[in-house]
């Protein structure tokens, strides 16, 4: 799969922005090898995974295949883990029910439920 990019300058740098596809393909995020630490038991959104150890929730959720991890209060647009190192706020999720949680700085532990965060809640 290929990515849509487009190119801005801005101050005499080059900014270079990457369009997601409204599905992440699971296929895009693999580990690199086995993981070495004991297997453990998430829940992402209500079904049952195994994941290492000591992983964070976003890169639980990423390699699970789930796509999208919040959508955003205005436009409920998708969002998905972007610079894994907590300075985005991109990774936005629901963990045991607390919403607002950055699943990048989070690692999973044993029974942890995981959710989307929805922004802009339909029908209400």
């Amino acid at each position: 799969m290929s990515l849509k990019s487009t190119e801005f300058i801005v101050k005499n740098q080059s900014i270079l922005f990457f369009y997601l596809p409204q599905e992440l393909d699971a296929e895009m995020f693999k580990r690199i090898s086995q993981p070495a630490q004991e297997m453990i038991t998430i829940y992402i959104e209500g079904e049952a995974v195994q994941v290492p150890q000591g992983e964070t929730v976003a890169a639980s959720v990423l390699i699970h295949g789930l796509g999208h991890t919040r959508t955003t209060p205005l436009s409920d647009s998708p969002r998905a883990p972007l610079c894994m190192m907590g300075v985005c706020f991109e990774c936005l999720m629901e963990i045991n029910g607390v919403p607002n949680i950055q699943a990048c700085q989070v690692t999973v532990s044993e029974n942890m439920s995981i959710r989307r965060q929805r922004g802009v809640e339909r029908g209400s």
